[in-house]
């Protein structure tokens, strides 16, 4: 569907988020219009607008499409540090490593869970994108920890439903700034792509709902040690609600952490762990929990604090 188009703005998009509308029009990603946008190739009414303004029905839309990208390949590559919890025939339950993304994406190079399970002889559901097989949800490259992969086709069907239907025990360990005030609490603000920076998510108020749900379980002097339990799944949920709260996560330069506090304990990417995760196991039903143990990097800077007092 790439190339120049015009046509007129339906009544049904009026008043809407020009990043928003169009993505509902054309069917193509926010993320996508947003980038149309900042490159002026949407015109409305022979005017250029920003993702960020307004749509009237009737106007006149002009816009260029880029060419559609090239299809993403999952290389079966082993990954170093990549360890297995648990296997069976519908699942496997795979502790991840820093550095490491869940499957392939357009402009990254670096190693995947998919690709090492693959390169490992593991079987994962073929369901879904070409480039996602098996993956039910994900973890940031910069976060470590738990996740489950799906072997058979039930088994995706079965977790997929269940991680919509928020059925799914997520809980993270995670190192924030400071003392969170509540120390027991609920984070109840929706998220959307920054408007600024597309590598960025952000509390938005036509975002999608996300939902966090925290506990501090040991304060140090600079920072808090919190247990966080996940009720929706949104990218970087956890690392935008705290940032929003004035109480980044240690290490997490991209949401405004003191790098100062960072380099003192030894982090170079955000303390945030998936500690555990439970599900109905889509076999039979019964209820299933893993846990991943810190890696070396957090457990060190996390006896630090301790240290500190």
């Amino acid at each position: 569907m790439s190339g120049y188009r015009t046509l007129p703005i339906p009544d049904g998009l009026d008043g809407m988020r020009v990043d928003a509308g169009l993505a509902k029009l054309l069917g193509l990603s926010r993320t996508v219009i947003a980038s149309i946008a900042d490159a002026d190739d949407v015109l409305v009414d022979g005017r250029v607008v920003g993702k960020s303004d307004r749509l009237t029905a009737g106007s006149m839309l002009e816009i260029t499409l880029p060419a559609p990208p090239q299809p993403v390949t999952v290389q079966a590559i082993p990954v170093e540090g990549l360890k297995i919890i648990h296997e069976d025939d519908d699942i496997i339950v795979v502790d991840k490593p820093v550095g490491v993304a869940v499957h392939p994406s357009p402009g990254w190079t670096g190693p995947t869970v998919v690709g090492g399970l693959l390169a490992g002889g593991h079987r994962v559901a073929t369901s879904g994108a070409a480039e996602r097989q098996g993956v039910v949800h994900r973890l940031d490259v910069g976060t470590t920890g738990v996740m489950v992969v799906a072997k058979s086709e039930s088994a995706y069907s079965a977790l997929k439903h269940a991680f919509k239907e928020r059925t799914v025990d997520k809980v993270y360990h995670a190192i924030v700034q400071g003392h969170p005030d509540p120390i027991k609490g609920t984070i109840d603000a929706p998220i959307d792509r920054h408007p600024k920076h597309d590598y960025k998510f952000a509390v938005m108020q036509d975002g999608k709902p996300s939902i966090t749900h925290y506990e501090v379980i040991e304060a140090f002097r600079a920072a808090s040690f919190v247990e966080v339990h996940l009720e929706t799944g949104r990218t970087h949920q956890i690392r935008v609600h705290f940032s929003a709260l004035h109480h980044p996560c240690v290490g997490d330069l991209t949401y405004g952490a003191d790098p100062t506090l960072a380099k003192r304990l030894g982090v170079t990417r955000q303390w945030l762990h998936a500690r555990q995760l439970g599900f109905h196991h889509p076999a039979d039903g019964q209820w299933v929990s893993f846990t991943s143990e810190y890696p070396d990097d957090l457990a060190e800077s996390l006896e630090k604090l301790r240290e500190e007092g």
